[in-house]
């Protein structure tokens, strides 16, 4: 080997060290960068004929595990999914109240069957009788904030798919822009891993918004497809179409056309959880605008039905003609059993018995079909409301469940161990009183069935 040969091969070697130095170092100085993934230094041996000349730098690998990325992608869809859905319900909580919280609707309900309880044993009181109206004004509020807190998270959520949507379609026209870059960088030789960690951050935060599988083409390019097999990337970007409105209102849904849904290309595609694009945040948001909100709301219009109900029940209030609505009313209506959507916003306590609104406080005393006072004394309809709040009463309408029917091999023997005709079994702990099973059990195995209806206990 001559002079110059040994020369070459030695400089050859010091270029490989200093670019794997600066390799390194950009390695470390970027172990936090979002996106960023590790370097590492492609070598390999140099040759005149037959003969070694050094060292040959064949490029910059980027080292990354696809297998690791794509849970991970997943994995973060599905937090996100989740994450939406825990803060709809957290602020439904917050809006409604715990039971032990003043204020809350718990409260409200018990403060209006206390008021009530209270006016019957001084039934002269004008005090007693303007704490019930009191009570009743304020559950009344309360049913309706709570409407207006929902149908205000379902403006949210309507709000922020739009946003998402705007995100998404262009995130994705950037990936496919960057996959143009780096195809002209690849060719002229450049060094292309920066522009693939800017890709990767955008497919993250697409995979955020919708689950997605990364699918490697030729030259460093990558096609997209969701898990729910719609293609988002292949040579050109989807496009997502969504119209998100100005106002919601509990009657407006998707189905009824009032609300928009998503298109893949200008092709319907359904929104669900069992849609082409599920599985991230932007599923969860229609989940809280098309299903969870309106489930609340349901459950929210029945029980606002439900106290019209009991006030209106025919021997609660006698003063009152056929079809008059009782303490509670529709807006100031009389309840339509075909109109029950929106109910719980509607809620207003009679004006009949409100002096602010040309009623008067003895009404809820004499009736509110009354014309005139009467005996200052008479606790019956003060006491028929009460019992009216207080009787047990099977909803009209929402998703409320009553006690599940009973198999007729369970019925008599729950109070002990037993086993059923299959292998499903239930141990109930002795009651201190009398030595017998108190009930709940405090152990229920897989597969036994409650019994709250067994004479025994």
């Amino acid at each position: 080997m001559s002079i110059s040969s040994a020369m070459s091969s030695a400089l050859s070697g010091l270029t490989a060290g200093a670019r794997a130095a600066e390799i390194v170092s950009g390695n470390v100085a970027n172990a936090l960068t979002e996106g960023y993934a590790r370097r590492e230094l492609a070598v390999s041996t140099r040759r005149l004929g037959s003969d070694s000349a050094g060292v040959k730098i064949d490029g910059v690998n980027r080292v990354l595990n696809r297998s690791i990325q794509t849970d991970r992608r997943l994995a973060d869809a599905a937090a996100g999914n989740t994450a939406v859905r825990q803060q709809f319900y957290t602020k439904l909580e917050q809006s409604i109240g715990t039971a032990d919280q003043p204020g809350s609707l718990t409260a409200r309900m018990d403060d209006l069957e206390s008021a009530l309880i209270s006016a019957a044993s001084r039934p002269d009181s004008e005090a007693r009788l303007q704490e019930v109206l009191n009570s009743a004004t304020w559950l009344a509020r309360t049913i309706s904030t709570v409407s207006g807190d929902l149908q205000a998270a379902r403006m949210r959520a309507d709000q922020e798919i739009g946003a998402q949507v705007g995100a998404l379609n262009d995130a994705l026209a950037q990936i496919d822009a960057l996959n143009a870059l780096i195809l002209t960088q690849r060719g002229t030789g450049n060094d292309t891993s920066a522009l693939m960690d800017q890709r990767q951050l955008l497919v993250d935060r697409v995979s955020a918004i919708v689950p997605v599988r990364e699918v490697m083409r030729d030259k460093d390019q990558i096609s997209l497809y969701t898990t729910g097999g719609a293609v988002l990337l292949e040579g050109n970007p989807a496009r997502i179409g969504f119209s998100a409105v100005g106002v919601i209102t509990p009657d407006m849904t998707q189905a009824s056309g009032a609300l928009s849904g998503l298109t893949l290309n200008d092709v319907p595609i359904r929104s669900t959880e069992d849609g082409v694009l599920r599985g991230g945040t932007l599923a969860a948001l229609f989940a809280v605008r098309d299903e969870l909100a309106v489930s609340a709301q349901s459950q929210l219009d029945a029980v606002a039905r439900d106290l019209i109900g009991r006030f209106a029940a025919p021997g609660v209030d006698p003063t009152l003609a056929p079809g008059a609505p009782g303490l509670f009313t529709d807006g100031g209506a009389a309840f339509d059993p075909l109109d029950e959507v929106g109910l719980a916003a509607r809620l207003r306590v009679n004006a009949l018995a409100d002096p602010a609104r040309g009623g008067a406080l003895w009404r809820l005393r004499d009736g509110l079909g009354a014309a005139v006072s009467g005996d200052v004394g008479s606790a019956a309809i003060l006491q028929a409301l009460a019992g009216a709040m207080a009787a047990p009463q099977v909803p009209a309408s929402g998703s409320f469940l009553g006690p599940p029917a009973l198999p007729r091999v369970w019925r008599r023997t729950c109070c002990r161990r037993y086993r059923s005709r299959g292998n499903a079994r239930m141990t109930a702990a002795p009651s201190p009183v009398r030595g017998r099973r108190r009930w709940p059990p405090p152990l229920l195995r897989a597969g036994s069935i409650p019994m709250p209806n067994c004479r025994t206990c």
